[in-house]
């Protein structure tokens, strides 16, 4: 976790968000990352997920199996999602979202959003019924070359 706290205050230091992650697997770092949203111009470039894409990068996998993840605050909707995908074994978190919330990372939004049905959601979603649809569907259950995950 020091770390990882360690990380999110070099990286306000360099001008970036005041987020840290450490990815370890039998006692080793295996992954690490800060903010970068602002640096990349990319909104998906937490600090979990840019830990999470390194991880992943050295580990040659797309899973994090029995790896252990260290945020220097809870995570975002996003984040907790991409760890879900990952599968590491435990989630540690130092700061909380209300900590967070309290210096301008606020993202109650996002959770009220995500509860609503799409089509009363602020970012107009609408869905297209196109005769394809469920075509790439099709093809994956019948793919005999396809990487379950």
């Amino acid at each position: 976790m020091k770390i990882a706290i360690e990380l999110a205050e070099e990286n306000v230091k360099n001008g970036g968000g005041p987020f840290g992650a450490v990815i370890v697997k039998d006692g080793a770092i295996v992954g690490k990352g800060v903010n970068t949203v602002t640096s990349s111009n990319d909104p998906t470039a937490h600090a979990e997920v840019n830990a999470i894409r390194n991880a992943c990068k050295n580990l040659s996998s797309f899973q994090l199996d029995d790896c252990e993840i260290y945020s220097s605050c809870e995570p975002c909707q996003m984040c907790l999602g991409a760890k879900y995908w990952a599968r590491p074994n435990k989630l540690y978190f130092a700061a909380s979202k209300t900590d967070a919330a309290n210096v301008g990372f606020d993202d109650s939004f996002i959770y009220e959003e995500i509860d609503k049905n799409f089509n009363e959601r602020k970012i107009t979603t609408v869905k297209i019924e196109h005769k394809n649809s469920l075509n790439p569907f099709k093809q994956w259950t019948e793919s005999e070359s396809k990487t379950e995950y």
